[in-house]
């Protein structure tokens, strides 16, 4: 399929609810890795919920974006050209179909307050949140609505909540640029490489959760997804009836500390790993394809195992306890 046709097959449909009283600006994006569908089951039972009038927005609105990218989607894996949760930006001359979405939903982020992206992921584990850092004037990532993003995570229900995306990314790009003459893509050593919905979003002013609904195929994910987007709902106060059930007490707060890449197709790991499994210092995590291990450079776990990861690209990430207390 040529590029035309890609542009002239798909499009984007958004789902908009306003109320009649003023209140926060919340979008909900499903699908923007194509093959990453709990996002879009639970975007379609809210919708229907509130077609039907079970659910009602009383103030502010919501947008819910049940396919973020259409050719992703339609071809059931993770990226149409490129990963469109990379790399984030408008482009003034599109060279992809990713450019493409990034100049409609740039804007889209642009005009709201909050924004929930519904995700899942490769290997097993349960359901955990992403958030930004804490409140700071930093170059990296300057922030001032930790709160908020704090509030959210420990009311949609999952146990879990990981921070430290954008340094940790940082890092790994500037490893991945000093071998991107010999292994890799050179988009994948640029600096804006680890830009996605939410770090955009940040960036503009707004704030963010990513929320990891679970692995794939599991039958429960789209019931996290489903209940994240009501409790978003209730929690911002834009569906006057809908109640905020209790927040969790039980959660687990981690810091992402290192990034590690596939550098070669027989690279693998020494077995099965699962988001959030595990790990001592020194015990062997994978193996290189010329006979190197790759231990855990420390106690932690493991996060966004990728046993399909292409070489050049992230294979899994390192995590350890955070000590951030949750608003």
């Amino acid at each position: 399929m040529s590029d035309d046709d890609a542009l002239n097959r798909h499009q984007l449909r958004l789902h908009q609810f306003h109320g009649l009283r003023p209140g926060p600006r919340l979008l909900v994006l499903g699908a923007v890795h194509g093959n990453e569908l709990a996002g879009t089951q639970g975007i379609g039972r809210v919708v229907a919920a509130l077609d039907r009038g079970e659910l009602r927005i009383s103030h502010g609105s919501v947008s819910l974006l049940p396919i973020t990218n259409p050719l992703a989607h339609e071809r059931g894996q993770r990226m149409g050209d490129r990963n469109l949760n990379r790399n984030l930006r408008p482009s003034a001359v599109p060279q992809d179909f990713e450019d493409r979405i990034a100049n409609v939903l740039c804007p889209l982020l642009d005009a709201h307050d909050a924004l929930l992206d519904l995700h899942s992921f490769q290997g097993g584990g349960e359901a955990f949140a992403m958030i930004g850092p804490a409140d700071n004037r930093g170059a990296l990532e300057p922030f001032a609505h930790a709160a908020s993003e704090e509030r959210l995570a420990r009311h949609v229900g999952v146990r879990r909540i990981v921070d430290g995306w954008l340094p940790v990314y940082e890092a790994g790009v500037a490893r991945r640029r000093a071998r991107a003459q010999r292994i890799g893509t050179l988009l994948d050593a640029d600096p804006n490489y680890g830009v996605g919905t939410t770090e955009y979003m940040r960036s503009r002013g707004g704030w963010a959760m990513t929320l990891e609904c679970g692995q794939h195929a599991d039958p429960k994910a789209p019931d996290v997804a489903e209940r994240a987007i009501r409790q978003a709902l209730a929690l911002l106060g834009l569906a006057a009836d809908l109640p905020l059930l209790p927040p969790r007490t039980d959660h687990e707060v981690l810091r992402l500390a290192e990034v590690t890449d596939r550098l070669h197709a027989d690279d693998r790991f020494v077995r099965e790993w699962a988001s959030f499994d595990a790990v001592k210092a020194g015990e062997p995590i994978a193996v290189r394809h010329d006979g190197h291990i790759v231990a855990a450079p420390a106690d932690g776990r493991i996060v966004f195992p990728n046993a399909k990861a292409e070489p050049g690209h992230e294979w899994f990430y390192f995590a350890k306890p955070s000590g951030r207390a949750l608003a």
